[in-house]
């Protein structure tokens, strides 16, 4: 009988999901938020401490396909208008920190006696954030949306570009590297913009028509297919041309925002990007040498504390001088002082080359994960630090101005009871998006210029990417009466105080509707039935004021039966179904 014994990377898989489960709860509850809690996991199953990886970077290699679906998501929710809107932001704002940032931390690092090559290397690498750890800060808080999250997104988009020029100095830096000729630099100028030019023609032209045909199979498994070949064939195409591969991935997003089945392929593709995001965090923790900060510990926390305030102080003063407010700009100075991964691909590019010396690059790389570490913790002291300007009375605009959310209504079910109720909304100039699988009525609404998206409605995750959980109604316009109650029940679930108003089949389904606790119901037939009859008798001659008598006792009649039939006796109330309120002495002469 053979030993047994489990599959490669089995045993490892497990501690990881281990230390996660463990780690990441804990960490949260005490205010330091999932990030940290994946870091800390990292450094206890690390070389370090229990030794159970003793090579994080082969892990960190395949992990940082988070960081790609993550740049994904972020663009799927960004259209490109929107995105041209930031443009400010992002090449004036976010140009001036990598440049101003780089340049004093260049300076200082020359002052204590770097060489020139070793300085701008270093500077310049720890200029850069980290775009993962932000952006799953601001995820978390719910603050992405906000002023300062934008112009902190902002920012971060222009440190992804960076890097590739950032790159390229360094490899110019080289000893013996030889000058390139201008045919070399043509060359790869035009693998680049042509590479940038296949994502946005396949994005705008191709990926989304090829989304239709696969959602009229039904095959959920081959949709999220399709949404990680796109993410991930982008963020392939654009490293091989040596750019990077989040903003491969981030480019073909905002490609498919404006597209009809966006937040079905977030809401299919957020559970990978949240696993690999935290394995990534958890080998960037691994990589932490505890050994070198012992040895160097005095260097390390001048490092730590130099990076984070320096940095921190120039994207606040940045972030006042491009128009934020002062509350806003000090959220943007603790949402990204710290070092980046991208500062690990710089240091590891010049340690390769010869120009950074082994020793000062794990000092680099040391400095950047425990930013990462204090990040949250300076977060949590500016958050109590506004409490208590609160509490003494400061005037909330200098501590606070996030923007209200603007009141919206998620219609679910667009056929022609939806499209109608979509009507009345916007025509007074209420935000509407729209829910429906069938991709002929998808197409159909876009052409009459309604926002309209691919989505399940039985999917808390696809609800919930839609806007639900900011939405001020949900309106229910499905035709199924089973898909409703599955809807109705997850909406219930997940968000309880939603108003939810839902179309009724039926008298039966109207009933069933209430006993769920809906907030309003009607049945799809009622109204016109009633508007049916009152033009009916208007017909027949009878006046307005006799007509509007007869629809009131139908409509009371109607709500006490349903009120008896609720109470359980489904034919309570019927033998008044035809007994009308008796016309007058007036009445006599109206025709009958």
């Amino acid at each position: 009988m053979p030993e047994p014994h489990l599959p490669p990377f089995f045993a490892e898989l497990i501690m990881l999901l281990a230390a996660a489960v463990l780690a990441v709860p804990l960490f949260k509850r005490i205010g330091l938020g999932s990030v940290v809690g994946y870091l800390a996991a990292g450094i206890i199953l690390g070389p370090y401490v229990l030794n159970f990886f003793s090579e994080p970077e082969q892990i960190l290699g395949f992990a940082e396909l988070g960081v790609v679906l993550l740049l994904f998501i972020i663009g799927l929710e960004l259209d490109p208008r929107k995105l041209w809107t930031m443009k400010r932001d992002i090449f004036g704002l976010g140009s001036s920190q990598v440049l101003i940032s780089g340049a004093v931390l260049t300076g200082i690092g020359l002052y204590v006696g770097l060489s020139t090559q070793v300085a701008f290397v270093a500077g310049f690498g720890l200029a850069l954030s980290s775009t993962a750890f932000a952006l799953q800060l601001l995820q978390e808080r719910g603050h992405l949306g906000t002023n300062y999250g934008q112009r902190s997104f902002g920012i971060l988009l222009f440190q992804d570009i960076a890097i590739v020029p950032l790159l390229a100095i360094v490899g110019l830096m080289a000893p013996g590297e030889s000058a390139r000729t201008t045919l070399d630099v043509i060359y790869e100028v035009a693998l680049v913009v042509g590479a940038v030019a296949s994502v946005i023609v396949a994005g705008r032209y191709l990926i989304s028509p090829l989304f239709q045909i696969l959602a009229a199979t039904r095959a959920r498994e081959v949709m999220l297919a399709a949404a990680l070949l796109v993410a991930l064939g982008s963020a392939g195409l654009m490293s091989v041309v040596g750019l990077s591969m989040a903003l491969g991935a981030f480019l073909s997003g905002v490609m498919l925002a404006e597209s009809s089945y966006r937040h079905t392929l977030e809401a299919d593709i957020e559970p990978f990007r949240s696993l690999l995001m935290g394995l990534f965090f958890m080998a960037v923790g691994m990589a932490l040498q505890f050994d070198l900060i012992w040895d160097n510990w005095q260097t390390v926390l001048l490092a730590v504390i130099v990076l984070m305030f320096t940095k921190g102080a120039i994207l606040w003063a940045l972030a006042r001088a491009f128009g934020s407010s002062n509350s806003d700009s000090l959220r943007v100075a603790v949402t990204l002082p710290q070092g980046g991964e991208f500062a690990f691909v710089l240091f590891t590019a010049a340690l390769a080359l010869g120009i950074l010396p082994e020793l000062t690059a794990n000092i680099l790389s040391a400095t950047v994960i425990i930013t990462m570490l204090l990040t949250p913790v300076a977060g949590n002291i500016l958050e109590w630090l506004a409490a208590k300007m609160k509490k003494a009375g400061v005037p909330s605009d200098q501590i606070d101005s996030f923007e209200d959310v603007t009141p919206s209504v998620l219609i679910v079910g667009f056929g022609r009871f939806g499209m109608m109720v979509a009507q009345m909304l916007t025509s007074e100039g209420v935000s509407v998006t729209a829910l429906d699988n069938r991709p002929d009525r998808i197409a159909y609404a876009k052409k009459l210029g309604f926002k309209i998206y691919f989505g399940d409605a039985t999917r808390p995750d696809v609800l919930k990417a839609a806007g639900a959980g900011n939405a001020a109604l949900i309106a229910l316009c499905i035709e199924n009466d089973s898909v409703m109650k599955a809807a109705i029940s997850q909406i219930r679930q997940e968000l309880p105080d939603v108003a939810l108003f839902c179309r009724a089949t039926d008298r039966a389904h109207a009933l069933d509707l209430t006993r769920m606790g809906v907030d309003f119901q009607i049945r799809e037939t009622f109204e016109s039935s009633v508007v049916f009859g009152r033009t009916a008798l208007e017909h027949l001659g009878l006046p307005q004021d006799r007509i509007d008598a007869i629809e009131a006792d139908v409509r009371e009649r109607d709500s006490k039966r349903l009120a008896m039939q609720l109470e359980g006796d489904f034919f309570a109330g019927t033998e008044t179904l035809h007994k009308i309120t008796p016309r007058t002495e007036d009445d006599e002469n109206t025709p009958s």
